[in-house]
């Protein structure tokens, strides 16, 4: 660089100029020069070195290195090549001005460091994709760990920049930081819970990416689309958006169905109330009607069962026991019964708990309902009704 400037100071004032105005015009010239080798550096970084790496790296058999030294990463560190050739070159262009020297290196000296911090989140996002299983603990657990690093990495670039701006030693500040730990306790309050949370989420299979979640309190009830340090994101079925934090799922209770839709079955617990008055033991007609309409012939009820004194709702709920055990859609190897609970004002009430092999949604409860209406059908034929309250007494009662 010095010989360029003594070169152009010497044709400068070959040709008339006057001394200083060949300083002059040996610095702008200079000042060109190191604009164009900084374009320079980038273009090469940009156009052969970020191509060329992009190939190796796809040609070797590891992955770690494919998701680190992807595109996006190498062109980030390409934006800090110009601005360390323009560093370098500086001193020896402005050595004549000691207060524009130190102002561009203290402005380049920040873009440097904003540039690394872009790097550095880049390369953070990348760790992220080295497991592609969004559902394992171990992507959990790389998540929390990249918010962490997110989060040191903009930490430290800051003091940096306080350091340069005020032309101290980083370390120096990071030494005095120990005085102000509390204040960052503070400030980073939400973050370390999280942090904590999330491990105690992950750790513990608790939750995943992808899950079905039901927290009756915040009224979620949907599927889990991301989890950060500070928020749960869950879309609601009805297409809203809900967020919580992770410290609130961890210290409250919270529903996850993912282990019934890995599970075998998807469980239907439904109660019908029976009304008192039309319980009674079968007759002659009944034990007639049942057997013209194929409950014995379809081995649903035996001839010995319709013997007389046996109770209608009793009949009705060993026929119940035994569709629920051979119908095709029933996990009949997992618990299925048909019992009744303690009765009520409102009738005897009788619940059918059974699982369906089939776990989405509309085709369960297309099923299950299926299932039931058989139930409500065959009701009448054991001389059996469901409870319903009679309103046209109260009405007739009104308009007179």
């Amino acid at each position: 660089m010095e010989q360029i400037r003594e070169t152009i100071e010497n044709w400068s004032l070959m040709v008339g100029i006057s001394e200083r105005m060949a300083e002059f015009s040996a610095d702008a010239v200079l000042v060109v020069v190191a604009l164009l080798l900084s374009w320079l550096a980038y273009a090469i970084c940009h156009h052969f070195v970020v191509p060329i790496t992009v190939r190796l790296t796809e040609k070797t058999q590891v992955e770690w290195d494919d998701v680190l030294l992807n595109e996006r990463t190498l062109r980030k560190a390409c934006m800090i090549v110009p601005a360390i050739v323009m560093w370098m070159l500086i001193p020896h262009i402005f050595y004549r001005y000691p207060m524009v020297e130190t102002i561009l290196e203290r402005l380049t000296a920040v873009y440097i460091t904003i540039a690394s911090m872009k790097l550095g989140i880049a390369i953070v996002e990348s760790i992220k994709m080295l497991d592609s299983d969004h559902r394992t603990s171990r992507h959990q657990y790389l998540h929390t760990f990249c918010g962490v690093l997110k989060i040191i990495v903009i930490f430290i670039s800051a003091v940096v920049i306080v350091a340069i701006a005020i032309d101290r030693s980083p370390l120096t500040l990071f030494a005095g930081l120990g005085a102000t730990s509390a204040v960052l306790m503070l400030v980073f309050k939400d973050a370390i819970s999280g942090l904590v949370a999330g491990v105690r989420l992950t750790s513990n299979n608790m939750l995943h990416k992808g899950d079905w979640i039901t927290v009756e309190k915040a009224g979620i009830n949907g599927i889990v689309e991301e989890i950060t340090l500070t928020t749960v994101k869950v879309r609601n079925y009805d297409n809203t958006t809900l967020t919580i934090t992770p410290q609130t799922l961890v210290e409250d209770s919270f529903q996850n169905w993912n282990t019934m839709k890995e599970g075998e079955g998807r469980r239907v617990t439904r109660k019908v109330y029976f009304d008192f008055r039309f319980i009674r033991p079968i007759d002659a007609d009944m034990r007639q009607r049942l057997t013209e309409r194929g409950y014995v012939s379809e081995g649903l009820l035996t001839q010995a069962e319709l013997k007389e004194g046996t109770v209608n709702l009793t009949l009705f709920r060993t026929y119940a026991d035994r569709y629920l055990s051979r119908h095709a859609d029933v996990n009949s190897s997992m618990l299925y019964m048909v019992r009744q609970h303690e009765s009520t004002p409102t009738g005897l009430p009788v619940e059918f708990y059974f699982f369906l092999r089939e776990k989405e949604w509309k085709t369960y409860e297309n099923k299950m309902a299926a299932i039931l209406e058989h139930f409500y059908a065959a009701i009448p034929d054991f001389g059996l009704s469901i409870y319903q309250r009679d309103v046209a007494e109260p009405i007739q009662h009104f308009f007179q």
